[in-house]
């Protein structure tokens, strides 16, 4: 179901909730992104970044960080068609819940993509509504759920002309 077929907006998207609103897109990472990640957070181990060390390790390989994946969540609403068509802008909002649920192996790069749900919309008036998406992530060279998120978005309406 594309939510912008439906005429999703702020006003009506409490009639969403609980329904998938869409399979992103595949995301492909490879060695090269996991490195820069790991540079940009500070977190450059071996165990992401070094992939002759990670070899001799528990997973046989260098692994995507949690948040490397986490970070994917606001491109993965985009992606699904999760734009109000009455909202101006969103600003994120944070996490209920995050579980990373299985190591992702890079390899010669893995594609990841989320399975969204819409769970709630809260009304914070002047038309503002808070969204919480559920995000069911899987990886290409895993089985089941590699990453679970509930991420919010507060949105704020388009002003009236």
């Amino acid at each position: 179901m594309d939510p912008t077929d439906a005429g999703f907006s702020l006003e009506n998207a409490r009639a969403f909730l609980g329904k998938v609103i869409g399979t992103s897109d595949w995301v492909f990472i490879d060695q090269v992104q996991v490195n820069v990640f790991g540079e940009v957070s500070r977190w450059h181990n071996a165990g992401h970044c070094d992939p002759v060390a990670a070899r001799s390790g528990p997973f046989g390989g260098t692994l995507v960080h949690g948040f490397h994946m986490l970070s994917l969540l606001s491109h993965f609403v985009e992606n699904v068609g999760l734009r109000p068509v009455d909202g101006a802008h969103s600003l994120n909002y944070g996490l209920d819940k995050a579980r990373v649920l299985q190591p992702v192996l890079i390899g010669d790069g893995v594609r990841i993509r989320s399975r969204v749900t819409l769970l709630d919309a809260i009304a914070k008036g002047r038309g503002e509504v808070l969204l919480k998406t559920g995000h069911e992530m899987e990886a290409d060279n895993a089985d089941g759920t590699v990453l679970y998120a509930e991420y919010l978005n507060y949105w704020y309406p388009k002003k009236p002309r």
